[in-house]
């Protein structure tokens, strides 16, 4: 017997057990100092009346024999697949309901989907990048390489003719950094992946935070898109399902390598190794699409952005370079006075008691940047920029 000997190659510890643990280790110093935590992008606001309403129907469902659901098809209900194409009918992208699978989550299926490619493959991260990405292919033996994500750039590298990658990870609005690719440039990652016979795997978990009209929200709002793309969503920042888990992703039939359809490869993959999500959950997430749920969802997303735009504000008056912080609930600041990202997570612990993530957590280019969030209620978020304000002021 012989382990996975790749599981050895990964860092020690997962970016954010470690700042679990550093923060309680100064709670426990401090048990009656009250943190803010601006650091996990996990929601905090609670679920819409129209998704509880919903989830409330279809458990008193399964409680009656007539209408009882046992195991569901492992792609999802149809009567969530239609929800979801009728909202990228709005983008002007046009899927078929076998395109699209439901999942417990993007992250899940950002990590399953790489059952669909040989090992030897070369796989195009940006850096700094969410670490997922990097971790499953390591898992899995593969060559990663690193596009320069910079603040030359705007944290959005494009294309390198001179590189040959068969795999490619897009995440716009980007975690860590807040940053969007508009349709150019988009469009030139499209073609790319065309001459190069490259797959680009297109994370749009932050999609619903674009407010900019003319920035894509899907890829597949780029020409021939549909042959390169296979596009992850989620509704845990969307309508707060992170606790709730379920996501979907689209694999178009139009995406064909070595003469195979990897929609039928996912369909396969799916069918075997996973029992699909819960038929309450999918009630629930369908709810997110009615016209009730939109309006409730939208306040709540509308609430991030105003915290966001909180924090961004703060980083104006000091005078501290960032991305994010407007199509995006992140904010990618610049750590002051020349800190390393890690000394810079202390120093605001130690003496603003405000938890963010270290820049270097997602790759050598984040050295030197810190990540926040807009994932707080208005009050810590205020109160979390005010200690920052005066700390920093200084």
């Amino acid at each position: 017997m012989k382990i996975n000997r790749h599981y050895l190659e990964l860092q020690q510890s997962y970016l954010f057990t470690m700042i679990g643990r550093k923060v309680a280790e100064y709670q426990k110093a401090h048990p009656d100092n009250r943190v803010i935590r601006l650091g996990i992008g996990d929601v905090t606001l609670p679920l819409c009346p129209a998704v509880v309403e919903a989830l409330e129907k279809a458990s008193a469902e399964m409680g009656v024999k007539e209408t009882f659901r046992g195991y569901g098809p492992e792609q999802g209900y149809d009567f969530l697949k239609e929800a979801i194409a009728g909202y990228y009918a709005e983008k002007g992208v046009e899927l078929a309901l076998d395109e699209i699978f439901v999942s417990d989550g993007a992250k899940s299926d950002v990590g399953n989907i790489l059952d669909l490619f040989d090992a030897d493959n070369t796989v195009l991260v940006p850096d700094p990048v969410y670490p997922v990405y990097v971790d499953t292919n390591t898992m899995a033996g593969r060559k990663v390489i690193f596009a320069d994500a910079n603040a030359e750039n705007g944290f959005l590298p494009m294309p390198d003719e001179s590189v040959d990658a068969d795999i490619i990870y897009i995440c716009s609005p980007n975690n860590p950094t807040g940053a969007v690719y508009n349709h150019a440039q988009l469009k030139a990652w499209v073609d790319y992946a065309k001459a190069h016979d490259a797959v680009i795997l297109f994370d749009s978990a932050y999609e619903c935070f674009v407010v900019d009209e003319t920035l894509p929200r899907s890829i597949y709002e780029i020409e021939g898109a549909k042959e390169v793309a296979i596009e992850f969503c989620s509704f845990s920042k969307t309508a707060g399902f992170t606790g709730t888990r379920c996501g979907y992703t689209i694999v178009p039939k139009a995406l064909v390598r070595e003469g195979v359809a990897l929609n039928g490869l996912w369909l396969r993959r799916q069918t075997t190794k996973f029992n699909g999500v819960p038929y309450i959950v999918q009630r629930g997430a369908a709810a997110v699409f009615s016209k009730e749920g939109r309006q409730q969802t939208m306040a709540n997303i509308d609430y991030y952005r105003e915290n966001a735009k909180i924090l961004a504000d703060t980083l104006d008056r000091l005078g501290i370079r960032y991305t994010g912080g407007k199509n995006s609930p992140y904010i990618w600041m610049e750590c002051p006075s020349g800190m390393k990202s890690w000394e810079f997570f202390d120093y605001l612990l130690e003496n603003a008691e405000v938890v963010g993530t270290p820049g270097a957590g997602f790759g050598e280019n984040g050295e030197g940047y810190f990540r926040l969030t807009a994932f707080n209620d208005h009050e810590n978020t205020r109160e979390a920029a005010a200690r920052i304000e005066k700390l920093l002021g200084k």
